[in-house]
């Protein structure tokens, strides 16, 4: 997956794959997770967010995630 770096005083890096539909992001500390089932459009305003780390904390953490780093 093609990780993406995002300014961000937490958040390293974003991935996304198209066609499982997982996000992953790598946190500074070193942690990764990947978020299953999101849409296209999650992606896409995530990347696009002014504070990539109030986006996450708003919308993206709270849906089903696996760390796998």
């Amino acid at each position: 997956m093609d990780m993406q770096p995002v300014e961000s005083s937490n958040i390293q890096e974003v991935g996304y794959d198209p066609e499982t539909l997982t996000l992953r992001v790598r946190f500074k500390s070193g942690s990764t997770y990947d978020y299953p089932n999101v849409p296209p459009e999650t992606h896409q305003e995530f990347m696009r967010a002014d504070s990539p780390g109030r986006h996450h904390a708003q919308f993206i953490k709270p849906l089903d995630n696996t760390r796998v780093e």
